[in-house]
């Protein structure tokens, strides 16, 4: 069946679109707002401000890639159009892979449709700990609710073999185990979530809000990366950014000023912290780019009697938080339990072999289930996350060390991984470790993981969750900016992102970010709009 592309449509009948590659002199554009990113939180800014009358533009340094270059489904294509750094973004030291999007829709083009509401015991510890108010569970009950009808979240009851491994382990064991919400309409069931949905049925903001806000007379810029804010006298007066080449990387020379009476960051927790430091935003207490959260992710695999195919079907259907909130918030830290799907390129990554070893592995690839465990950092001291600060020239690095508090959490993880794996009947197990060997037994496996080494570049180590950096408080003197996402020193700047959040939240972000930008977009709209 033909899948119609929404933008070839969209751009006939007069959508205002517009390639930086094609930029050959300065251009300046004027608008209400400028909303810089369009991943969760700007798609859904940018419909929201649209609807109510605002004239906005938007803007997105990633390449507009639509549902047409999507049905080869291919990996390679995927990772170097569709992720930032073509998917090798890691940590400054390299000890931790980064995954990112970078097109038009950010990340909610490319993740595995998994959307959880903030955990309520995240949004207390933030209301006590943080001040932060507004954004209680019974505040956020609407905005969730919102966002999930307008996405179409739903559970998804049909797992695949990957993900019933996990929901066989933990009927086993006893654990509490649930199924997964995703953001999905006429899902095809092909587990490709990772590479480009294909035919649409992904609901993330290429897709959904931003042909809304396009409908409403937005202005989508593309190949455009914002270098600056230029301010004074409290107040932002305009962004600049650099066109870029048709490669996506080099810039052309060419420069974009857009002047608005708002502007909203939401690059997400890595690339909003670099613009504000780039821009030399105030920050009189030293709050920018600091407390960034990563829910560092820390694998185990398992071969499987039956065949279980990693690669197809729903990529996430199955969860657990049996260990999430085992001791509180603030007690040893608590992980929830996933189902990664397997792919032969970023597989090949976390097999930690090579040669013949590399080749049975891959060959076994069909049998071969994987655990991750989600840590959720930030919550106490013992785990202050990492900072973002910039390279020489100009582009973000982020820092992020473990502590003893961490590497804690993941024994604990490996530990509990691999017992649900042979509950689940693996035939043979071992932890993502480059000194881990494939175990037979629980008894043997669990005598091995008390003697791994736990340090960088021995653990596999990666993750697709980013918060913090900019976060929201009351208080200026704890928070970048304040409940509503307004910066604390500059009025008419807002964040809207994963980086206003004062911790992570325990599970994967996207449904957060959509109902708590749904929210303080809507106050902002009212405002603007008059």
């Amino acid at each position: 069946m033909a899948i119609p592309d929404i933008y070839t449509e969209g751009i006939a009948s007069g959508w205002k679109i517009i390639d930086g590659a094609t930029l050959s002199a300065p251009q300046t554009l004027e608008a209400d707002v400028a909303i810089i990113g369009s991943g969760a939180g700007g798609g859904v800014a940018a419909e929201i401000l649209s609807l109510a009358g605002l004239k906005v533009v938007l803007l997105e340094e990633g390449a507009l890639r639509t549902s047409a270059s999507f049905k080869d489904m291919d990996e390679l294509r995927a990772m170097s159009q569709l992720y930032q750094e073509a998917g090798a973004r890691a940590t400054s030291d390299g000890a931790i892979a980064v995954l990112q999007g970078r097109s038009v829709g950010g990340s909610t083009t490319v993740n595995w449709t998994s959307s959880f509401r903030t955990p309520p015991l995240t949004l207390k510890h933030w209301a006590e700990q943080h001040e932060v108010v507004g954004h209680s569970v019974d505040d956020m009950k609407p905005w969730f609710e919102k966002m999930e009808q307008r996405l179409n979240v739903a559970l998804w009851e049909a797992p695949n073999a990957n993900n019933h491994v996990l929901k066989r382990g933990c009927e086993k064991l006893g654990w509490e185990a649930h199924a997964i919400p995703r953001n999905v309409k006429g899902c095809w069931n092909t587990g490709y979530c990772g590479f480009g949905c294909p035919v649409n049925a992904k609901q993330s903001m290429l897709v959904s809000t931003i042909p809304v806000a396009l409908q409403n007379g937005a202005t989508l810029v593309h190949r455009v990366r914002v270098r600056q804010l230029q301010h004074a006298n409290g107040q932002v007066s305009g962004v600049v950014g650099e066109a870029l080449r048709a490669d996506g990387k080099t810039p052309s020379g060419s420069t974009l000023t857009v002047k608005a009476r708002h502007y909203i960051a939401a690059g997400g927790a890595i690339n909003t912290p670099a613009l504000l430091l780039r821009s030399a935003t105030p920050d009189p207490h030293e709050r920018l780019g600091r407390h960034t959260l990563i829910h560092p992710v820390v694998l185990s695999l398992a071969q499987m009697p039956e065949q279980i195919d990693p690669f197809y079907g729903a990529p996430q259907s199955i969860a657990s938080d049996h260990f999430q909130w085992l001791n509180g918030a603030t007690g040893p830290i608590g992980y929830k339990l996933e189902v990664p799907p397997i792919f032969p390129g970023i597989g090949a990554g976390v097999l930690n072999t090579f040669g013949k070893a590399l080749q049975q592995e891959m060959a076994a690839l069909p049998h071969t289930n994987a655990v991750l465990a989600l840590l959720r950092d930030g919550f106490v001291e013992q785990s202050p996350g990492g900072s973002v600060r910039l390279a020489d020239d100009g582009s973000p690095m982020l820092d992020y060390d473990l502590s003893d508090y961490v590497w804690e959490g993941v024994k604990r993880a490996y530990l509990s991984m691999v017992e649900l794996q042979f509950a689940a009947g693996a035939q043979r197990v071992r932890t993502a470790h480059i000194d881990a060997s494939y175990q037979t037994s629980w008894d043997a496996a669990r005598r091995q993981i008390e003697a791994l080494p736990l340090k960088k570049f021995r653990a596999t180590l990666f993750t697709a969750h980013l918060m913090g950096g900019c976060a929201m408080s009351q208080n200026p003197k704890r928070g970048v900016v304040d409940s509503r996402g307004r910066h604390h020193q500059l009025g008419n700047l807002s964040v809207m992102d994963g980086s206003v959040f004062p911790t992570s939240i325990g599970a994967n972000p996207q449904l957060s970010i959509f109902g708590l930008t749904a929210q303080n977009a809507t106050t902002l709209a009212k405002e603007l709009a008059g």
